[in-house]
């Protein structure tokens, strides 16, 4: 393995553990992750011409705990820190020799009822888990800045409110709820070509274990403890010799660890010992996951009465999916089916593979084989899971022999996106909304099986909830579509929107108590009308030139500080080592990058409540006359 595989693998396994000591020591979740990666980045720099040293892990967190003590003796904070096994003068700990709390610490902090829902779960599946925002985005079906915005809101709600003492208390539910998080990415990993993250799994069901410790009466607690452990039982059988998945009916029971099985029934048994009350959500997913550890096979009556209860107490999508599998083994194919493509005309579910997987089943069954080979290449098409996607094809060839007649809509779509009388941004433009359509549909799926009704279907549920504006664009796509089919009644039911009144324009809207660095962006761009793109090539040097306000001024020397040169509006975090910019867009004292022209109008639009930097400028080169940035010229100087 290569030194830089050896690197993200350790990262991966003890990022958690280095970040969650940090913070103990810093105090400042931003900061520990910060300090964390300066010492992936010193290992990649490192191990490729010193060799990757004996334990990898200890030299990861020995440097990330000296940058952390340079970084207090630099701001004077190292007098005073407690004297445990991160105090300056004790020996570096070995991995695993951490306080075995620091993770836990981690997810307590990361759980904070300051931090909202979709921020702390994307806070710690990043912290915790270690997933890219890539792999978080793709877990719950998000662009990938939606994820980068809600980890950045989080970390500035974190650094706003200081650290203390972190205690289970009334975190547990949302505790509960991230480590089974990390649970499920560890068992069904979200990306990748392996169906498996062992570590994941270890992780989450030790800091269960934990859990128990602090609330050793909640039977919540336990049921999570029981689910994962009776999951988990199952994971050596879970895959084959080559890693492919392997579905629960076929796999050898003999295999899974009985050990496990014992520890989740006796979790089982302890939850309702404690239990006082109707079961909760973690105590019934244990229930049915006992329901299907039996070793004469799975006992799908009582899975499907426990999933009645479940989708009372936890109405989710993905609970009412595994509601349909469970009707479909006890009631028939044809009642498994009705209640997947109930839950497909909400369009919760429209990204989601396994929808398409287990609708492909169902057909199946039916001897629907055409359709459900359809519905298994659709599925293969969602997944981002290299062993899934495998599995998915190969049952999707099996019933290859299955009559597909006429012409199907993905060569269809790729004819009419290959014409010539398209212009290149139109056909973009069109690809976006067709592929997301055949995403949807099955690219084998015939024309003939296509109506009126199926396709508003499909678009309502891809971007019912859009603007106006992106529903009209999407709906004159599809139009156009189905015209150069010579079937436009199929567009029948994709009724036009009225678009909302344009406000008036006026004064965008002011940042009175935003970050220093949106404060002086905008005062500048406000009082010269310069552009965007000229402010933000200003170098430190500069702000000594400009001839500003003195309200501009003050904002500019904050915004400077003690910096002497670089750019002087950077972004919040340093560059990653492939994303290493040119020497001109980073500073020198930060390590920081230029601040593109893309973040900041984010960044503004979020300070200012929902004006643009191109706003801004608009109005006010509607009043100022010269829009240069106004410097003091050399003889004035």
């Amino acid at each position: 393995m290569e030194p830089g595989e050896v690197a993200a693998a350790v990262w991966r396994a003890e990022s958690a553990t280095i970040v969650g000591g940090l913070v103990r020591l810093v105090g400042d979740v931003g900061l520990a992750e910060e300090l964390a990666q300066d010492a992936l980045v010193a290992a990649l720099e490192q191990w490729p011409a010193a060799g990757v040293p004996d334990t990898p892990a200890a030299w990861l967190t020995t440097v990330a705990r000296r940058r952390a003590l340079d970084h207090l003796r630099r701001t004077g904070r190292l007098e005073g820190l407690p004297d445990d096994g991160w105090a300056p003068e004790a020996p570096a700990p070995p991995s695993g020799a951490t306080t075995p709390d620091d993770v836990l610490r981690l997810v307590l902090l990361t759980c904070h009822p300051a931090l909202a829902r979709e921020e702390r779960t994307a806070l710690t599946l990043r912290l915790v888990a270690g997933l890219s925002t890539a792999e978080i985005a793709r877990a719950f079906l998000l662009h990938e800045p939606q994820v980068v915005a809600r980890i950045a809101r989080a970390r500035r709600t974190l650094a706003g409110l200081g650290l203390g003492p972190e205690t289970v208390g009334d975190r547990l539910d949302a505790v509960l709820e991230v480590v089974y998080l990390v649970f499920n990415e560890g068992y069904t990993a979200t990306a990748g070509d392996d169906l498996l993250r062992p570590a994941l799994v270890d992780e989450a069901v030790r800091l269960g274990r934990l859990l128990v410790e602090h609330a050793p009466g909640d039977p919540e607690v336990h049921g999570l403890v029981a689910l994962m452990e009776l999951q988990a039982s199952r994971s050596a059988a879970r895959t084959d010799a080559a890693g492919a998945p392997v579905p629960l009916d076929e796999q050898d029971r003999s295999r899974w660890d009985a050990d496990a099985i014992r520890r989740g029934l006796t979790a089982v048994l302890r939850a309702r010992e404690v239990q006082h009350g109707p079961p909760g959500p973690y105590v019934l997913q244990a229930a049915i996951a006992a329901g299907h550890a039996r070793p004469d096979g799975t006992d799908w009556a009582q899975v499907a009465a426990l999933y009645d209860l479940l989708v009372v107490v936890l109405p989710t999508p993905v609970v009412r999916l595994n509601r349909a599998v469970a009707l479909g083994r006890v009631q028939g194919p044809a009642a498994g089916l009705a209640a997947v493509d109930e839950i497909a005309a909400d369009g919760a579910l429209r990204d989601y593979h396994l929808l398409a997987a287990v609708r492909a089943d169902l057909l199946a069954r039916l001897g629907r084989d055409a359709e459900a080979r359809v519905e298994w290449r659709r599925a293969a098409a969602a997944t981002t899971n290299g062993a899934e996607r495998a599995v998915l094809l190969r049952r999707a060839d099996a019933l290859a022999a299955a009559a597909v007649s006429g012409p199907t809509l993905g060569p269809a779509v790729e004819r009419f996106l290959a014409r010539d009388d398209l212009a290149a941004a139109s056909r973009r433009s069109y690809a976006q909304t067709l592929h997301r359509l055949v995403g949807a549909l099955g690219d084998l799926r015939p024309l003939a099986t296509l109506d009126a009704g199926t396709v508003a279907a499909v678009v309502t549920a891809q971007w019912g909830d859009a603007s106006a504006a992106t529903w009209n664009r999407h709906r004159a796509t599809v139009r156009s579509f189905v015209a150069h089919l010579d079937r436009a009644e199929l567009a029948r039911d994709l009724v036009v929107r009225s678009l909302p009144a344009r406000p008036p324009s006026g004064a965008p809207a002011a940042v009175p108590d935003g970050p220093v660095r949106e404060r002086a962006l905008w005062t500048l761009l406000a009082e010269t009308g310069a552009t965007v793109t000229d402010a933000l090539a200003l170098d430190v040097p500069d702000v000594g030139r400009l001839r500003c306000s003195p309200t501009t001024t003050a904002l500019l020397a904050a915004l400077v500080g003690d910096r002497t040169a670089g750019p002087l509006f950077l972004t919040d975090r340093r560059p990653g080592p492939t994303r290493t910019p040119g020497a001109r867009d980073l500073c020198p004292h930060t390590g920081r990058r230029r601040l593109s022209y893309e973040r900041a109008e984010y960044l503004f639009k979020q300070a200012s409540g929902g004006s643009t930097l191109r706003s801004l400028r608009r109005d006010r080169q509607a009043t100022i006359s010269s829009s240069s940035l106004p410097f003091v010229s050399a003889t004035a100087r």
